[in-house]
């Protein structure tokens, strides 16, 4: 499930494996998201969340 943070913009990035031997075969790396409720504006909505915007302090859980 490719989603996109909804603060930060972040989403899967594309590159490659490589092998001892240089082949190199196509991978995606997935941001950590999460479905979470956030405090936005004095009103409680969900949202999808990356951890470092979590961590960082750019939005608030609602409890």
């Amino acid at each position: 499930m490719a989603k996109k943070c909804d603060i930060c913009g972040k989403g899967p990035m594309v590159g490659n494996n490589v092998s001892h031997a240089h082949n190199l075969t196509k991978r995606r790396w997935m941001p950590n998201i999460k479905k979470m409720r956030i405090r936005d504006n004095n009103l409680v909505r969900h949202a999808y969340v990356c951890s470092r915007c979590l961590r960082s302090g750019k939005v608030e859980k609602a409890l």
